[in-house]
């Protein structure tokens, strides 16, 4: 594998970033991450949609110029993302000037190879979605199904681009790559929503949406959200028909798109067509993921149970986003919804990170420190059939993210310390030191922490400080690639000493989750 390129969706600046956002960025990152640990050039775009109807309405309500609303709000996503440790590569903001002379090119090129072209239409716009709506698009109350809302009678000369030209194109493709979408049970419903499939408007009247980009040689029209947001994934690369950059054709086309399945039509449908219209290479994956409910419940402003991940880390006094990051990447099985509780929250983490693997380390190098000084003796030799495990397990979760199941691969690293902490109870170090059986004792420290630097490595895209933090202790390389990973990490000598035996993950508080914060 040379390269590794995915992307998220680009966030909507209309808000804050809340624990659904965070979702969505931390999956990807822990991806990324676990390719960083495959090839040499992993690369995450990320950024923030900025244009459209509810920037417009929302920055003249409180009476700031849209741009410097965006500003204001676009920050708020890049802290976010920093205070979670999000090792985006690049973050796109489709306010920035190179994306717009870009797109303004694009959609002049759809017009001359007249795959975009004008029409006058009458139809049901729903602004939460920044679409138009068919009637079976609605609920039994006329509704928006996501916005709950009813649409507005809209009536337009917009520019409309050839979608029902390149339909069956894109069922071929969903037909001929059975894991192009993620998770394989989401083609059906694209292929069904292929089968009613209209060209699509892709520009606004400028007296109706004027905050947008404006359409070449055609003032009274603003490009509208597909052809504007969408092409942000080559846009961002330094992508041009007639001379793209080394960065594009470097990293083009994507290895998976991460989005969430509310946009899946967009992404599996619209902009497959633009990318065929383009003639681009399609991206290799796009992997739906689900939603985040609240105690059950879908987070909505009107309950009042939208959670920020700002709130969650400060709510447990965390100073590292590591115990988030892992709740958040697991909180699902692959393309299905998750739920945050804080209770959840608080036993998971503590029994997977602080119980077993914080503890396991811990305790393994208090008895290595005890009986031996903190020395690993030449005569220690690591159980090979436990050490073969290992190397299994390693095999297990670079599967699993090949099909990028996240949650999944995080439960064979559990097992792996779920065997691991077998295996010292039943072999009682403790005991054959009093036994002065220091030979079989050492052995069973020293292949204890072999598999401890292994489980750093899984660990890493999931919670990339404690993995350092134990790799530190252990004195290994983090950056050790999964496949160079060999039986003999920790070198013969001494590893550590009392002092420098820190506990890698405290338990969270258990008061903290009944204090009334959120």
């Amino acid at each position: 594998m040379k390269k590794f390129y995915t992307t998220t969706a680009i966030d909507y600046v209309n808000g804050a970033p809340h624990i659904g956002h965070a979702y969505e960025k931390i999956l990807t990152d822990v991806i990324k991450r676990h390719f960083s640990q495959r090839t040499d050039d992993a690369y995450m775009l990320t950024g923030t949609d900025e244009h459209g109807i509810k920037i417009q309405k929302t920055s003249q309500e409180k009476g700031i110029e849209p741009k410097a609303f965006c500003d204001m709000n676009a920050q708020k996503f890049i802290d976010a993302w920093k205070l979670l440790d999000i090792d985006y590569s690049q973050f796109i903001r489709t306010t920035d000037d190179y994306h717009k002379k870009t797109v303004q090119k694009i959609f002049k090129k759809l017009v001359e190879k007249g795959d975009i072209y004008k029409h006058s239409y009458k139809g049901l716009y729903c602004s939460g979605c920044e679409a138009f709506l068919s009637e079976k698009d609605l609920d039994e109350d006329g509704c928006c199904p996501n916005h709950k809302k009813k649409p507005e009678i809209v009536e337009e000369e917009n520019y409309f681009f050839k979608l029902t030209k390149y339909k069956d194109a894109i069922i071929s493709h969903i037909k001929q790559n059975p894991n192009f979408i993620v998770p394989a049970f989401r083609a059906n419903e694209v292929l069904n929503q292929l089968e009613n499939i209209e060209d699509i408007s892709v520009s606004r009247v400028k007296n109706n949406v004027s905050w947008g980009i404006p359409v070449l040689d055609d003032d009274n029209q603003v490009i509208y959200v597909w052809i504007d947001a969408l092409s942000n994934y080559i846009t961002a690369l330094g992508y041009d028909s007639e001379n793209p950059s080394d960065k594009f054709k470097k990293y083009w086309p994507a290895d998976v798109q991460v989005i969430g399945k509310d946009i899946l039509k967009f992404h599996s449908i619209y902009w497959i067509a633009i990318l065929m219209a383009l003639e681009l290479p399609l991206p290799k994956h796009i992997l739906a993921h689900g939603w985040i409910t609240i105690d059950e419940t879908k987070m909505s402003k009107s309950l009042g149970n939208v959670v920020s991940p700002s709130s969650v880390m400060e709510a447990f006094d965390m100073k590292e986003p590591d115990a988030l990051r892992y709740y958040m990447a697991t909180a699902a099985p692959i393309g299905k919804d998750g739920n945050y509780s804080d209770n959840d929250f608080k036993e998971k983490v503590n029994a997977h990170l602080a119980n077993s693997m914080g503890n396991l380390l811990n305790r393994t190098l208090s008895m290595l420190v005890k009986y031996f000084d903190g020395e690993i003796k030449e005569e220690f030799i690591v159980n090979s059939e436990l050490f073969e495990d290992c190397k299994k397990t390693i095999e297990e979760v670079k599967h699993h993210f090949n099909y990028f199941e996240v949650a999944e691969a995080s439960q064979k690293i559990v097992e792996l310390v779920d065997k691991t902490n077998k295996y010292v109870t039943d072999n009682t170090p403790w005991t054959l030191a009093k036994e002065e059986k220091m030979t079989q004792c050492g052995e069973v420290l020293y292949t204890v922490l072999e598999i401890m630097c292994v489980v750093a490595s899984l660990i890493y895209p999931y919670c990339p400080n404690i993995a350092q933090k134990m790799a530190k202790q252990l004195k290994y390389d983090i950056n050790t690639k999964l496949d160079d990973i060999k039986t003999n990490n920790i070198k013969v000598g001494k590893l550590i000493s009392k002092e420098e035996i820190v506990p890698v993950f405290l338990r969270l508080d258990s008061e903290l989750a009944d204090k009334g914060k959120k």
